[in-house]
């Protein structure tokens, strides 16, 4: 059997790591180990933040919907009350666009529900 060299395996994989945490700080962007760590621990959040970012935005909605709703003398919570009991279907993330974007159809939305 043949001698396998494994030096330009192990060098590849290095400098994949390394070009990974460019831009870290210290040690996390040039030592091999503390750089695997910090690639290891950036995946971890990475995962865990993409769950957040969906709560994040749910609630930038529920600010954004309150906040068109103010001006109609109603809460967030008694808004949403009234669409359900008028089977309007309309998401978070279309009525925040709609209050933030276009405040005379939003207008038309609350006359609606109401």
């Amino acid at each position: 059997m043949t001698r396998v060299k494994r030096g330009t395996t192990s060098v590849k994989t290095r400098k994949n790591i390394l070009r990974m945490t460019k831009g870290y700080r210290f040690g996390r962007s040039n030592k091999e180990r503390q750089a695997n760590e910090a690639i290891f621990h950036a995946g971890s959040y990475a995962f865990a933040h993409r769950r957040d970012k969906k709560g994040d935005f749910r609630r930038l909605w529920n600010t954004r919907i309150n906040a068109g709703v103010r001006n109609f003398n109603l809460s967030y919570s008694k808004f949403i009350g009234m669409l359900k009991k008028k089977n309007i279907e309309l998401d978070r993330k279309i009525l925040s666009t709609i209050a933030n974007d276009n405040p005379e159809t939003f207008k038309r939305i609350v006359e609606n529900a109401k």
